[in-house]
């Protein structure tokens, strides 16, 4: 068994955001590609992006902190700490509103 506060992760990779030039950072927490789930807390300071990408397979995210966009085509969604988004089978990009934390849980 192994136990992670995503509080303190989160609070963790919003520093190291803060501090790296791209304005992002991110860790996984469990799985990788060896396995078929992962789960990656990304931070994004203010006005930051990840860009437009394909969907690896079914994946959610959930803010841990602060406002983010998730944004598909011509709809957009917004998130804030709590809420859960289902990533749409679709390209997508993720625009930070606000400083923002989320963990991304992605099975293949």
């Amino acid at each position: 068994m192994d136990k992670k506060s995503l509080t303190a992760v989160a609070r963790q990779q919003l520093k190291l955001a803060a501090a790296a030039s791209s304005g992002r950072s991110s860790q996984t927490i469990y799985g990788g590609h060896a396995h078929s789930l992962r789960q990656t807390v990304i931070a994004l300071t203010a006005g930051q992006s990840l860009a437009e990408h394909e969907n690896p397979g079914e994946a959610t995210l959930v803010v841990l902190s602060g406002v983010l966009a998730l944004i598909s085509g011509t709809n957009e969604w917004k998130g804030s700490a709590g809420d859960l988004l289902v990533i749409p089978d679709a390209r997508h990009s993720v625009k930070a509103i606000d400083d923002v934390a989320f963990l991304l849980t992605v099975a293949k």
